[in-house]
């Protein structure tokens, strides 16, 4: 408080000379209500029904199959390992009271909003899950269904179930996203007043706790799903359903995932690239302050968004692309071993729970590759500063080493089987091309984002010649560099196809069945380093908020050149998981929609309709997303303005600016602004089928309805893809060219060359933290919802 009352008499020394406090922001802290029961609850009485709980999992899972046993210890032993991540990183200290004041002042932005989002969010779905269950039980059942003895109920309550715990896991992974990095942030900022090296290891250990718990809930959710309806629906006793279509009935906890994390990437998306760009555009550009001035009255607003825009957000993300993989993975293997008539020795459960082996063992190559970054012996800031992106990069080689190996070991374990011996070799090849598709994905990224590399470096220099130019140069980089992603896509989806085709799995009419299970399988080996690859991803935020912590409480250069290094290296690692994710979201979609569709003939004029929808849809989204950006920036530029105006002396460090009137503008904003686009994504699909099926009904095609969702889904997809590719690259590379101008190059900070540079990243903010990582749920999310909402259709 003794802050607060020098500001209001003016009674502020320089820069320098006054106490390097900063004012209070902390209001009451906020815990989710689950948590404050557990945390009410006696220590004795909540371990008693810990160990009840996990004895009644692994009991569903040892009366359902041992290789659901087997996922379920691994993934209970990587949540032990991410509470030891947790522990290590929280003993770290949080440095002087002016960085830990921050801090809190941070934590308590993104708390507030997230319960807020989350709340909004969570009566969506509930609504929505009303729907579906009116849906499912006034629609006429179908002949599987009678088949099967699934009635028109027990489907309904099913998919409602698996609906309302994909979003209860896709929101619980995103607030564990935030928790960490909330909490992180401040303790990189003071390890990097002793060591780059130490502040590399704070970063990557809390971005990997994340990462394992996001990863392991994906698997471990799924599986209990899984066991829970095997044991329920007493699977292949006579007249009940047979194990090869249980995974079928998993499609809504895939849908719930996406629903979440498509209005958690949109709301986290708009609240921080609205006020990153309010924040730059008046402090950077109009005032010339550094970036995370405190004088900037934005300048919390940009901190609090890197943790629900990027942290919470991503989390969800990660998390419902790795949910829709594992579940039409499973889909397609249960329809393979169906078709190939695998049954006894092996059973066809070891063709279904396939994916869920690999993510298992994804947690523990991610492990140990968390475990290879280590800190040096000696801390002190003498010793030269190594390349955190190299350090990273070996982590990455070893998880995807460990990869390979426990990939092939699986495939030969699970997917062995006498009608063609050598099937497993083909499938592990399949894991093989995914596992080099992943890693080639995240070299093209680094070489179009990173400003060692030749295409930042010249949108840098285009920046010289002034703000049209570096538009101009960023616009033509990000449209060049969805070439490369597409043609090893291409090549990919192509190899893992006719390897599976040619696996010697064949139906019972002698027709090669296994082409589409190689791509799943592809899809698989692709996402088998997810964990790792969301730790680095993680790492960006964490990194962008700790170098805001120590500008803001005015630590040395040295410091502040050891976190902008990190920063720097998080836009990369960023802008790489945002081309890993996109490449495992084009693999998972061709997937899903697979499973939906068998043949969809472009020749009918009411398809081609479809699919121009379907490109329509992804352009429209994508404008309603950058155009939310755009219009809470300005509430957030004349906020700012007014600050300077109305206060002269914030400049001069005689007034305090007014941090929470610009927290809760971009707060209630992007609340609103994420409705639109969000409800044109769930709406778009839903009525065109109807639309379609009324017509087709009508002239004589009642499938019409459903082949030009089909359809739609198709051109969504393929435009959906090239279009997040364009935005992401665009975005990363504008930040970089940036941040490469700011390491004292042509001009360095506040030079001409550098403002030009600014409005770039600017124009870059919304494309790759807002419209782009939404396009990646919105083509998942496309696929789930049809198959979901299938019956209207049909």
């Amino acid at each position: 408080m003794m802050m607060d009352n020098d500001m209001e008499e003016g009674n502020v020394g320089s820069y320098q000379d006054r106490p390097r406090t900063f004012p209070s922001m902390r209001s009451k802290t906020y815990t989710p209500m689950l948590l404050r029961i557990f945390m009410g609850m006696n220590s004795r009485l909540l371990l008693v029904l810990l160990l009840c709980t996990l004895v009644a999992v692994f009991y569903i899972g040892a009366s359902t199959s041992p290789i659901i046993v087997l996922v379920f210890s691994i993934c209970t032993a990587s949540f032990i390992f991410a509470l030891y991540l947790t522990k290590w990183v929280l003993a770290k200290d949080e440095g002087p009271p002016e960085m830990a004041q921050i801090s809190d002042a941070i934590r308590d932005g993104a708390e507030g909003f997230f319960r807020t989002q989350y709340g909004t969010i969570s009566k969506m779905a509930t609504l929505l899950a009303f729907v579906i269950l009116c849906i499912y039980l006034f629609r006429s059942t179908t002949p599987q269904q009678e088949s099967s003895g699934l009635g028109r109920s027990t489907s309904a309550y099913v998919t409602v179930v698996a609906f309302l715990l994909g979003a209860l896991c896709s929101g619980i992974a995103g607030y564990v996203g935030m928790w960490v990095s909330v909490r992180a942030n401040v303790r990189v900022s003071s390890a990097a007043r002793r060591s780059a090296r130490e502040a590399l290891q704070v970063a990557v250990r809390a971005g990997g706790f994340s990462a394992l718990v996001v990863v392991g809930m994906a698997v471990i959710g799924v599986a209990i799903l899984y066991s829970t309806f095997y044991v329920w629906l007493e699977v292949d006793l006579p007249g009940s359903i047979k194990v090869t279509e249980l995974p079928l009935l998993l499609v809504g906890y895939g849908f719930g995932a996406s629903f979440v994390a498509l209005f958690a990437q949109l709301g986290g998306g708009i609240y921080t690239k609205a006020a990153d760009v309010g924040a730059d555009l008046v402090g950077k550009v109009e005032q010339g302050i550094p970036e995370d001035d405190p004088r900037n009255p934005a300048v919390i607003a940009d901190l609090v968004g890197d943790n629900v825009g990027d942290c919470a957000a991503r989390g969800a993300d990660l998390f419902e692309s790795i949910a829709a993989e594992v579940i039409s993975a499973m889909i397609l293997g249960g329809t393979m071993a169906k078709h190939c008539k695998i049954e006894g020795k092996p059973d066809p459960s070891g063709f279904i729970l396939f994916p869920l082996v690999v993510h298992s063992f994804d947690l523990v190559v991610s492990s140990a590759g968390i475990l290879s970054i280590r800190g040096t012996r000696d801390s002190g800031l003498k010793t030269p500063i190594e390349d955190p992106m190299a350090i990273l990069q070996k982590g990455y080689s070893v998880t995807i080493l460990l990869a390979v190996v426990a990939f092939a070991g699986s495939t030969r374990w699970l997917l062995y089987t006498e009608q063609a011996p050598s099937a497993w070799l083909n499938f592990a090849l399949c894991g093989l091309v995914g596992i080099i598709t992943a890693y080639v994905f995240v070299w093209i990224t680094k070489y179009y984002t990173d400003y060692k590399h030749e295409p930042v470096r010249s949108l840098a220099l285009s920046s010289s010649t002034g703000h049209g130019t570096n538009i101009i140069a960023g616009v033509s980089l990000g449209l060049e560099s969805t070439a490369l992603p597409v043609l090893v896509i291409s090549v990919s989806v192509l190899s893992a196809f006719w390897l599976g085709h040619t696996s010697g799995l064949v139906d019972e009419n002698g027709h090669p069945t296994g082409g589409l299970f190689g791509t799943a399988v592809a899809t698989m080996g692709m996402l088998s380093t997810a964990a790792y690859v969301l730790t680095m991803d993680m790492f960006g935020p964490i990194a962008d908020n700790a170098g805001g912590i120590v500008e803001m409480s005015q630590q040395p250069e040295s410091v502040r050149e050891i976190t902008d290094l990190l920063d720097a290296v998080g836009n990369t690692t960023k802008a790489t998981t945002k081309g890993f994710a996109i490449g495992s979201a084009a693999l998972a979609s061709f997937l899903l929609f697979s499973a939906y569709m068998d043949e969809v003939d472009i020749a009918i004029p009411e398809v081609f309709v479809g699919g121009l929808l379907g490109s329509m849809l992804i352009f429209l989204f994508s404008a309603w997303a950058c155009a939310a950006v755009g219009r809470t920036a300005q509430e957030v530029v004349n906020e700012v303005r007014r600050q300077f105006i109305e206060r002269p002396g914030i400049m001069e460090y005689k007034e305090k600016p007014d941090y929470g009137r610009c927290v809760a503008i971009v707060a209630s904003a992007s609340l609103r602004e994420m409705i639109k686009p969000g409800a044109l994504a769930i709406v778009s699909p839903i009525v065109v089928g109807v639309i379609f099926r009324f017509i087709g009904h009508h002239t004589g095609h009642p499938l019409l309805g459903a082949k030009v969702v089909a359809a739609m889904l198709m051109f969504a997809t393929v435009s959906g893809i090239l279009m997040a590719l364009f935005l992401n690259t665009a975005g990363g590379a504008w930040d970089n060219a940036k941040k490469f101008i700011e390491t004292g190059a042509l001009g360095g900070k506040g030079s001409d060359c550098h403002k030009a540079a600014v409005t770039g990243d600017t124009v870059g903010d919304p494309f790759k933290d807002t419209a782009g990582p939404s396009l990646h749920v919105l083509i998942k999310m496309l696929a789930t919802i049809t198959l979901v909402m299938a019956p209207i259709f049909l």
